[in-house]
């Protein structure tokens, strides 16, 4: 990503999301990826080491070029359906999942059946050779699986641990913790049940979290720059407000 699109992102509004080109997440902890679906113009992802089971999200990406999803907890080649019709995804790193099962030429032929513009899977370049065997022995992933179980009340089958606002605030906490923030209390944390602009909004702020660990320190304060006048904005705004009431009374 270049510097000015950090610098973008880093004071983005959600709308500004199709900007990013390339972001970073290793090892974040994340679950729910779906904040991608609004960055159809992203070209590099790097995914590794977090708890991702679905791949549906990263379907909107059209755009992209690399993926890099090792040591996440994909159940099923099947999700690879979600990337067939990625045309410009030429490196791919999907190792260390439960997925790949213990046949690994099979789990390769498998992945290049489906796959067959990547130039590069695991880490290993794609050969002519191979991509050929790929196609006549491979096997044919046509549709994605089955969503998750609802229950009754029309939410996803969990357990208390494993909540989806428990996943959120534990996510964003982390990374707050990496930058040497203070934790959001679970009070603060806008809950599942608010409104579709408070999640997105909630997206949006990890998005910009995880970009700050990519500036240097003369970006930083650009970015400190930029968040003091808007707080001052803010202030001034919260104030204007405060006096119009005294009026009114």
């Amino acid at each position: 990503m270049k510097l000015t699109r950090k610098l973008v992102l880093a004071r983005a509004k959600a709308s500004d999301l199709d900007s990013v080109k390339k972001l970073n997440c290793w090892g974040c902890n994340l679950t729910d990826i779906s904040i991608f679906k609004e960055m159809p113009n992203i070209e590099v992802l790097t995914l590794s080491a977090n708890r991702i089971s679905s791949l549906e999200p990263i379907s909107r990406c059209l755009s992209l070029g690399e993926l890099y999803l090792r040591r996440n907890y994909i159940q099923s080649l099947a999700e690879l359906a979600h990337l067939r019709h990625l045309a410009r995804l030429r490196v791919l790193w999907l190792a260390e999942n439960p997925c790949c099962g213990s046949d690994s030429t099979k789990y390769r032929l498998t992945v290049l059946r489906n796959l067959p513009s990547l130039h590069k899977l695991d880490n290993q370049v794609v050969t002519e050779e191979e991509l050929a065997q790929a196609l006549e022995e491979g096997e044919e992933i046509s549709t994605p699986p089955a969503p998750a179980p609802c229950s009754a009340n029309g939410g996803l089958e969990a357990d208390s641990e494993s909540d989806p606002l428990n996943y959120s605030m534990e996510e964003t906490n982390k990374i707050r913790e990496q930058l040497g923030m203070k934790p959001i209390p679970r009070d603060k944390f806008p809950s599942f049940s608010s409104s579709r602009d408070m999640g997105k909004r909630a997206h949006v702020l990890d998005a910009v979290l995880l970009l700050l660990k990519e500036l240097d320190p003369e970006e930083l304060q650009v970015v400190r720059k930029a968040t003091d006048n808007r707080l001052r904005s803010l202030r001034r705004r919260d104030c204007q407000a405060a006096m119009a009431d005294i009026i009114q009374q």
